[in-house]
């Protein structure tokens, strides 16, 4: 699992205390996405439709978003999510992926109430795919979240021999299982680093060294074949 730790990292010194790490950079706050260029194993460009939804802010400038995207794409450890808008339904995320211009380099979004055999599509199609929640399953880890999650990998396992690979949006605290995501991002160290107990160096530490399983395991329990 790589564990993308999201931006900015204030003030400049904290972030190069984790050089050498991987970083996810949004297009709402670019900041910082020269810096960790210079600096990162790996860099994850997000399209801030997140941050958009939050502020209540429906338009989106994906032109702006395609252009600044392609630079930084020009670093060939760098990906890009491709954007989407949450709770829009499934037709227009497609249309939205047909007018992506940069081809594999970036990953499409999957909502989770969105039906899972798109999901499974969509993974037959590319080579990585990003989870995202929505409205129904905005609380990442609460037990319909779970619920939800499990129904998800029941339906990979069985459609995949090996786990392909997953990004989790928001899900750096599945770090260490039970579900075998390839990556997943998080702010926690932009927001929490200044707290008493914490450094960016330790909290990068502890993240970056749990690992998700190598697969997942369908259990009786577990089976959920609604898709």
């Amino acid at each position: 699992m790589i564990h993308y730790h999201g931006t900015p990292i204030t003030p400049h010194r904290a972030l190069y205390e984790l050089a050498g790490r991987n970083f996810c950079v949004s297009h709402y706050r670019p900041d910082q996405v020269e810096r960790v260029h210079e600096q990162a194993q790996s860099v994850l460009l997000d399209n801030g439709a997140f941050s958009h939804f939050r502020r209540g802010e429906p338009k989106y400038d994906w032109a702006d978003y395609y252009e600044w995207s392609d630079y930084w794409l020009q670093f060939p450890t760098t990906w890009a999510v491709i954007p989407d808008v949450i709770d829009a339904g499934s037709q227009a995320q497609d249309a939205l992926l047909r007018e992506w211009p940069h081809g594999e380099r970036g990953a499409p979004v999957w909502h989770m109430n969105e039906p899972i055999e798109r999901l499974l599509g969509l993974l037959d199609k590319w080579p990585r795919v990003c989870i995202g929640s929505t409205d129904e399953f905005w609380k990442v880890m609460s037990p319909a979240w779970f619920q939800r999650m499990d129904a998800i990998w029941n339906a990979i396992a069985q459609r995949h021999t090996r786990a392909p690979w997953v990004h989790m949006l928001r899900g750096m605290a599945l770090s260490g299982g039970p579900y075998p995501f390839g990556s997943v991002d998080s702010t926690d160290i932009a927001q929490n680093h200044n707290r008493p107990q914490n450094t960016p160096l330790k909290m990068a530490n502890r993240w970056d060294a749990m690992q998700c399983p190598r697969a997942w395991t369908q259990s009786v329990d577990q089976c959920d074949f609604t898709f």
